[in-house]
C-alpha cells in the first residue's frame, strides 16, 4: 500500500490524484475532508457533509492489464469495498449494484467512479474515486436513497483508520489478483454479491423508455449486463447508462 495523503479541501480527489499520478506510486490515495465538486456516475454530483464521510481516490497501476479487461478493476474494487462494509456492519445486506455502486438493502452507501488511462492497448493507470457515507446523519440533496454507516449501526467511526482499512483491502486484493488472475472466479464472486441478483425486478430501458420486469442473467467480462424478462421474451444486453434499476 502506498501513502495516504489527506487534504483539507478539494474540488475532486480524482482530479488531484490525476494531476500527480505520473510521479506517485501504485496504491497512493488522496482523501479530502471537504470535496466541493465530487463526480459520480452518469454525471451526478456526490453529496458529502464535510468531515463526516470518506471521499478519496486511489491510484492503481496495473502491470499488464489489457484495456479490454478493464471491468476487472471495477469488480475488484467494488468487491473489496463491499467486503469491508460487510465486516464493519456485520451484515450480508451490503451488495454491489451494477456496475459498481454499493447498496445496503435498497439504499446507496457508496459511489465509485473509476477512470482509466490507456497506453496503446494496455491500462497505464486507474484512478478509483470512492465516496463512502460514514458518519452523516441527514442528507439534503435530491438523491433518492442515501444511507450511511452511522444510520445503519447507530455509532460514528474514526475516519483515518477506516480509510486505511479500505485502501489496504483494495490494494491487497488488486495485487493478489494480478499475481494470479482468474477472471471466472472474480466474476463468480462479483455475481454472488450483486444487488437484486435473484428474482424479477423493474428496470427502465433508457434506449426505448419502456419499463420491463427482468432478472439478471449475466454480467459479461466487458461489464455488459444481460437481463432476462419472463419467457417467451428475449434477453436484452445493455452497456452502462443504457438501463436503470427502478427503486420501489
Amino acid at each position: 500500500m502506498g501513502t495516504i495523503f489527506w487534504v483539507e479541501e478539494a474540488t475532486s480527489t480524482n482530479s488531484v490524484l490525476a494531476a500527480a499520478a505520473d510521479r506517485l506510486e501504485h496504491g497512493t490515495a488522496v482523501a479530502a475532508h471537504k470535496q466541493t465538486a465530487g463526480r459520480g456516475q452518469r454525471g451526478n454530483s456526490w453529496e458529502s457533509e464535510p468531515g463526516k464521510n470518506l471521499t478519496f481516490s486511489l491510484l492503481l497501476k496495473p502491470k499488464a492489464l489489457p484495456a479490454a479487461r478493464q471491468f476487472e478493476i471495477s469488480q475488484i474494487v467494488s468487491i473489496a469495498v463491499a467486503q469491508v462494509l460487510r465486516e464493519e456492519l456485520g451484515t450480508d445486506d451490503v451488495k454491489i449494484k451494477w456496475p459498481n455502486d454499493i447498496y445496503y438493502k435498497d439504499k446507496k452507501i457508496v459511489g465509485i467512479l473509476i477512470e482509466n488511462s490507456l497506453t496503446g492497448a494496455a491500462i497505464e493507470r486507474s484512478i478509483a474515486g470512492i465516496g463512502i457515507n460514514v458518519n452523516q446523519a441527514t442528507f439534503h440533496s435530491d438523491a433518492p436513497n442515501p444511507i450511511s454507516m452511522f444510520a445503519i449501526s447507530g455509532h460514528e467511526r474514526a475516519l483515518s483508520p477506516l480509510l486505511a482499512r479500505f485502501v489496504s483491502r483494495i490494494v491487497g486484493d488488486f495485487d493478489a489478483y494480478e499475481a494470479a488472475p482468474d477472471p471466472e472466479v472474480l466474476s463468480a464472486r462479483y455475481r454472488a454479491m450483486m444487488w437484486r441478483g435473484e428474482g424479477y425486478w423493474p428496470y427502465r430501458d433508457c434506449l426505448t423508455g419502456e419499463t420491463i420486469q427482468a432478472r439478471i442473467a449475466d454480467v459479461a467480462p466487458t461489464g455488459h449486463l444481460t437481463l432476462a424478462p419472463p419467457a417467451p421474451a428475449s434477453t436484452r444486453t445493455y452497456a452502462f447508462k443504457e438501463v436503470a434499476a427502478i427503486l420501489s
